[in-house]
């Protein structure tokens, strides 16, 4: 017998005063009647698709199960060609194509309904949504997504939490709109949620509507939030009336877990699909019972960030206010990623991609293994700590800036010693990035009382480095570089 879910809770008095405005689009209402069977459309600016000097899109794919990973040159025996006309009746039915008539056309601001099909099938067979009135919206990529977001739920002048450190261009984004963030501490492990409680519980005035997450392989510390911290964040937020805005570029860029002995790391591979899903942690929106939820998801990270092509889920309720604004703002996203990744998808189907993401899973836990063991190998270990990611691009290397000979000297600033070390590493030839540059911090003092300061890890800096941007050598290169720019700044033997 199957159960019934429930319907999420009404949340639209979260809303901003912009969006609780913004009104349908009279012209955009006509749209329905368009390609409707006897109806001449003479009511929009519509040019003839006849017009369009794209007859036809081809392009070489590879052939899923992606068995010499997925990273390895594509041939006559392992591609397949994905093929997309211009005219409806060229394109075979089977392969649910989105015909280059229709997608390079204005209209369909919420996605092209074949992708957004796949991507709902993909969303309720990783996430499980609790609740019934869930739905998918698509977009130009998380950074637009979050743009948007800001608008459709702040007004200038509102706060919203966000990690003590975090994704420097969502901050500044905020910052533009008014917003004001309010950092909540973290931990190796991320966001705290006593922190979060605390925080809130001391609150004076107006609480914030919105808590920014990047909550797997979190950028640009690379932590990842466990389930138990997931739940209890949830929590936090049904308590006190906030959404969560969980961010997950990341979310299938999960590893294995670091181990030292190489002998075993081959052992600890998932193997098929339940498998792999089993192993992924529980999003936020597989918590969310109220609808409380609001996700952004990405082909970036898993595909190519040129696409730009991304969706957000949440509640019905909400997503239709994102609709309005972009129906006035980005329309929709490009015809031609819509029509090619289509394709694409179609073409692997459901269990094509879970094994290109199997693929990415592999490949991705190579490559921070070898950072790891780079890292572990050539960094001093009396001045230079890590805690290896579980998710995402990133790592970060904690250093004891009190260690520093010039500490005194530089009025004991950790930040003085992070740009010796930065300025260091540039003379040696490898970058990697201050902690100090995604450090959160509000517009101005948060309305709070009587919260304790916590001077905890005064002393110590920490850069960000990937392991996704560069090739195995140039990864051991680059990182060997880094630790010598540290060794010349601590004065320690090479």
């Amino acid at each position: 017998m199957t159960v019934a879910k429930p319907q999420s809770k009404d949340l639209t008095h979260l809303l901003s005063d912009e969006s609780k405005s913004r009104q349908n689009s009279p012209l955009k209402s006509a749209f329905k009647y368009f390609n409707q069977p006897g109806m001449t459309f003479l009511g929009g600016g519509l040019p003839l698709s006849d017009y369009f000097p794209f007859d036809k899109i081809t392009a070489d794919i590879p052939t899923p199960s992606f068995d010499n990973g997925i990273g390895a040159q594509i041939t006559e025996e392992t591609k397949s060609v994905v093929e997309v006309f211009k005219r409806v009746d060229l394109n075979d039915p089977a392969a649910k194509n989105v015909p280059l008539a229709r997608s390079l056309q204005y209209g369909y601001t919420e996605g092209q309904p074949e992708i957004i099909d796949f991507i709902r099938t993909h969303t309720d067979l990783i996430h499980k949504v609790p609740y019934a009135d869930w739905d998918v919206v698509a977009s130009v990529g998380n950074t637009e997504s979050w743009d948007s977001t800001l608008r459709t739920f702040c007004t200038r002048g509102d706060s919203i939490l966000v990690e003590e450190y975090s994704f420097s261009s969502a901050l500044e984004t905020a910052h533009a709109l008014g917003v004001n963030t309010i950092p909540v501490t973290m931990d190796e492990f991320g966001l705290i949620p006593s922190a979060l409680e605390e925080l809130l519980k001391n609150w004076i005035g107006k609480t914030p509507r919105l808590l920014y997450t990047i909550c797997t392989g979190q950028n640009p510390t690379g932590s990842s939030l466990s389930a138990e911290r997931r739940k209890q964040i949830y929590e936090i937020a049904c308590k006190y009336d906030f959404i969560i805005i969980e961010d997950e570029p990341y979310y299938f860029l999960q590893m294995e877990t670091y181990t030292k002995d190489k002998s075993s790391r081959e052992g600890n591979k998932v193997h098929d699909h339940q498998e792999f899903i089993d192993a992924l942690v529980p999003s936020f929106l597989s918590l969310d019972v109220e609808g409380r939820v609001v996700r952004l998801d990405s082909f970036s990270k898993v595909l190519a960030p040129g696409l730009r092509f991304g969706w957000i889920v949440g509640q019905a309720r909400l997503l239709e206010r994102y609709v309005r604004l972009h129906e006035v703002s980005i329309q929709c996203p490009s015809g031609f990623t819509q029509s090619l990744t289509n394709a694409l998808l179609q073409k692997w189907g459901q269990s094509g991609y879970l094994d290109w993401l199997i693929g990415l899973r592999a490949e991705y836990t190579k490559k921070r293994d070898v950072a790891i063991d780079t890292v572990d190998e050539h960094f001093p270990k009396d001045v230079c700590s890590y805690n290896p990611p579980v998710a995402g691009m990133f790592f970060t290397i904690t250093i004891d800036a009190s260690k520093h000979p010039k500490f005194d000297e530089f009025g004991q600033d950790p930040i003085k010693v992070e740009t010796a070390i930065y300025e260091e590493g540039i003379k040696e030839g490898a970058l990697m990035i201050p902690g100090s540059w995604f450090k959160s911090e509000g517009q101005s003092s948060p309305p709070q009382k009587n919260l304790p300061h916590n001077p905890a890890g005064k002393t110590h800096i920490f850069f960000r480095g990937t392991y996704a941007a560069v090739p195995l050598d140039q990864l051991i290169v680059g990182l060997t570089k880094f630790s010598r720019a540290v060794k010349t700044q601590f004065q320690i033997d090479h």
